[in-house]
C-alpha cells in the first residue's frame, strides 16, 4: 500500500472478501494433512488411497460434463431412395421398408426399423468412404493379396453381394469391375451394406465359434422362395404376410437374442505378411465378442433367453446396441393381421456404436455417396452416439488429491463400463485424459494431453511421428507425456505400422479392460501388452493414474480440471493412409478429411478445487 492507509470503504471490501473466503474455506473437506478441496466428480465416489494419495471418499459429486445437444441443422438435405433389388437370395431393405417402416410404441415413440437402420454405419458398411479408401490402400502395399483382401473385406461390408457371388460361382471382388463399380451386376446388393434379409437369414451355425468367426457366418442359399427362412426374435410368428409380400418365411430363431450372432463379423482376425510378402500368421484386428466373454458381462456359451427376459447375470450386445422399446406395445409392421399381437420387448434397430467421427463425414456427404438417409436421421443417430459414449463407456473420478510443499498429487480413476475393452474393434481409435491445472490468477499451471483443432493431441509422440507411440502411464510428471488408451501395431520387424497386412502384434494394448477381465488369465488374442501389463492400478472395470505437478511460483486455491476424451479415427492412422492419396478412394477421403470435425468427443469431465 506504499504506506498509505485504506479507505473505509476499501476496509469494508477487504473484510467482505475475506468473510466470503473464510465461509468458503468452512465448506472443504479436510484432508489428513491439512490440506483442503471440494470435488466436481463422477457418479460414485472413489475408494480411499492411503500414504501421498488423499481420500476423496467425503467430496460431493458433481458431473461438468458438456452433455451432446442436438444441432440446428441449417441446411437439410433429404437422403436418396432406399435399395431396390432383388437376387436368388435377397431383397433390398426398401422392399422391407414397405412394412417396417412407420412404427410406433404405445406413447407414440417412433420405432420404424429401417428409419432408424439407414443411418448407421451398419447400413452404410459398404458407402464409408474411409473404409473404400483403407481396402485400395492395403491392396496397393499388398498387390499379391489382393483377392484375398478384397474377400475378406467384402465378406462383412458387402456380405449379400459377396455370398450371393459365392453362391454364383462368381468373384467376390471389391475394386476395378468388382462389388463397388456400378456397373457391376450385385453392386445394388453391394451397396445395400449390412441389412436386413442378410442378418436375418443367417442359421443358427458355428456361432459363438472360431469356426464362425471372421464373417464365417452359414446361410442356406439352396432354398428357393417361400422355402427361404427369416429368423427373428419372436416364437410363432404369423408367417403368410410375408411369406406373400416378400417371398420369406418367418420363424422364431433363439439365435437372433444372443451376442454369438454379432460375433460372425466383430471377431476378425486378418492374415499379415513378413517383410517379403510371406503370410506369417493371423492378427486379431478386432475381437469385441471375445473380450466380452472374458468380462462380467458375458453370457455363458449356449446359454440364452428370450427377449425381454434377462436371468440377471450377463448382458448381451443387442441389449446395449439395439434397445429396447421403453413404451412397448410395439407392432412390428404398418399391416398386420388380426391375429397379430403388439409387443413390449421390441429391439430398435439403432446398432449404435461410438463413431461420431464418420457419421459426421457422412452427413456431410449424402449426395456424392448416395446414401439413403437425410441430414435429420444422421443427427438422430449421432444423438444417440453421443450418449451412448456419454453415459454407457466410461466413467471419470477423482480417486485421491493431496497439495502440500509446492507438490500437487492428483489420481484420477477412469472405470470401463462398457461390456468390452474401451475402445474396442479397429485399432485406429484411443481415448484420453485432457488434465489441465490453473491457479488463482487463472493461468495454467501444468496442461496434459491438449487435443488440436487436426486432430493431434499435444505431447503424443506419434502425431508427431507416426513411427513412433505415447507409452502407457502410471505416474505422470511432465506436459508432454499423455495417457492414452489405444492399441498400436507392430510389423514382423518390430516397427510401428498402420497398414494392417502388416501388423503382426501389438506394441501397445492398454484399452480400458472390462469389469471381471483378468488380464493375467486371458489368451493372447485379447491380451494387455506394453506397460500397462506390469501396471498394478491397471485392472478389469479400472485403471487410475498419478499426476505429480509441480506448483512453484504460483499461487493456490488451484482448480484441477479433468476431460475424457475419444475419436474413432486417431491422427497418425489418417497421415499413414495419406501416403497413398494417388488412389482415388484416398484421394477422396482425404479431401472430405479435410472439411471434417476433427475436435474429439468429450465423454466426461470433472473438476477438483485443492488449496
Amino acid at each position: 500500500m506504499s504506506g498509505r492507509k485504506l479507505s473505509s470503504k476499501k476496509k469494508i471490501l477487504r473484510f467482505t472478501t475475506l468473510l466470503l473466503f473464510c465461509l468458503a474455506a468452512s465448506q472443504f473437506v479436510a484432508c489428513a494433512t491439512g490440506t483442503s478441496f471440494t470435488s466436481k466428480a463422477a457418479d460414485e465416489p472413489a475408494s480411499t488411497q492411503t500414504g501421498t494419495k488423499i481420500s476423496g471418499a467425503a467430496a460431493k459429486v458433481i458431473d461438468v460434463t458438456n452433455y451432446y445437444k442436438r444441432q440446428a441443422i441449417n441446411s437439410p438435405r433429404p437422403g436418396g431412395g432406399m435399395a431396390i433389388f432383388a437376387t436368388e437370395n435377397f431383397v433390398g431393405s426398401s422392399r422391407c421398408a414397405v412394412c417396417h417402416e412407420l412404427l410406433t410404441d404405445k406413447r407414440g415413440t417412433d420405432m420404424s426399423i429401417s428409419g432408424h437402420w439407414r443411418s448407421t454405419m451398419m447400413a452404410n458398411a459398404a458407402k464409408d468412404p474411409l473404409w473404400q479408401a483403407k481396402v485400395s490402400s492395403e491392396v496397393k502395399r499388398n498387390p499379391a493379396l489382393q483377392k484375398v483382401i478384397e474377400e475378406k473385406c467384402a465378406t462383412c461390408h458387402v456380405p449379400m453381394a459377396w455370398t450371393q457371388a459365392y453362391k454364383e460361382g462368381e468373384e467376390q471382388l471389391l475394386l476395378g469391375a468388382g462389388f463397388l463399380s456400378p456397373r457391376n451386376d450385385l453392386h445394388a446388393a453391394a451397396m445395400d451394406g449390412v441389412s436386413c434379409s442378410l442378418c436375418h437369414q443367417i442359421r443358427d451355425e458355428h456361432l459363438g465359434q472360431t469356426k464362425g468367426f471372421s464373417g464365417k457366418f452359414v446361410i442356406d442359399t439352396s432354398k428357393k422362395g417361400v422355402e427361404r427362412e427369416i429368423f427373428g426374435p419372436y416364437e410363432k410368428p404369423l408367417q403368410e404376410v410375408m411369406q406373400k409380400g416378400v417371398g420369406y418365411t418367418p420363424e422364431y430363431g433363439s439365435h437372433t437374442n444372443d451376442s454369438a450372432l454379432c460375433a460372425t463379423c466383430h471377431t476378425l482376425f486378418t492374415p499379415f505378411v513378413d517383410a517379403q510378402g510371406t503370410v506369417a500368421g493371423e492378427f486379431p484386428e478386432q475381437v469385441a465378442y471375445l473380450e466380452w466373454k472374458h468380462s462380467d458381462y458375458g453370457v455363458d456359451f449356449g446359454q440364452r433367453y428370450d427377449i425381454g427376459e434377462n436371468p440377471g447375470k450377463g448382458m448381451i450386445c443387442q441389449e446395449c446396441h439395439m434397445p429396447h422399446s421403453e413404451g412397448g406395445g410395439v407392432y412390428i409392421a404398418r399391416w398386420t393381421p388380426p391375429k397379430a399381437e403388439p409387443k413390449d420387448h421390441f429391439s430398435q434397430h439403432h446398432f449404435v456404436g461410438g463413431n461420431v467421427f464418420m457419421l459426421n463425414i457422412l452427413q456431410e456427404n449424402i449426395a456424392s455417396l448416395g446414401l439413403a438417409a437425410s441430414t435429420e436421421k444422421f443427427e438422430d443417430t449421432k444423438e444417440r452416439t453421443m450418449r451412448q459414449l456419454q453415459r454407457a463407456t466410461a466413467q471419470l473420478s477423482m480417486a485421491g488429491l493431496q497439495h502440500s510443499h509446492n507438490e500437487l498429487s492428483a489420481v484420477l480413476q477412469v472405470n470401463n463400463i462398457a461390456g468390452h475393452k474401451f475402445p474396442t474393434g479397429i485399432p485406429t481409435r484411443r481415448t484420453w485424459i485432457h488434465l489441465t491445472v490453473t491457479d488463482a490468477d487463472g493461468q495454467v499451471v501444468f496442461e496434459s494431453g491438449t487435443p488440436l483443432a487436426d486432430g493431434r493431441i499435444v505431447g503424443n509422440d506419434a502425431d508427431y511421428d507416426i513411427m513412433s507411440f505415447e507409452p502407457h502411464y502410471d505416474t505422470i510428471t511432465e506436459p508432454d507425456q499423455v495417457q492414452i488408451y489405444e492399441g498400436v501395431m507392430l510389423n514382423t520387424d518390430n516397427e510401428v505400422t498402420y497398414t494392417l497386412l502388416r501388423a503382426a502384434k501389438f506394441a501397445k494394448d492398454n484399452r480400458l479392460l472390462p469389469k471381471g477381465f483378468n488380464k493375467s488369465a486371458v489368451p493372447p488374442e485379447i491380451g494387455v501388452f506394453g506397460k500397462a501389463v506390469s501396471d498394478e492400478n491397471f485392472l478389469g472395470g479400472a485403471d487410475q493414474v498419478t499426476y505429480s505437478i509441480n506448483t512453484s511460483g504460483h499461487k493456490g486455491p488451484y482448480t484441477v480440471t479433468a476431460r475424457l476424451l475419444f475419436t474413432a479415427v486417431s491422427y497418425p492412422f489418417v497421415k499413414d493412409l495419406e501416403k497413398d492419396r494417388e488412389l482415388p478412394e484416398v484421394s477422396r477421403f482425404m479431401q472430405m478429411y479435410r472439411y471434417a470435425d476433427k475436435l474429439p468427443q468429450e465423454i466426461q469431465a470433472i473438476e477438483t478445487i485443492v488449496q
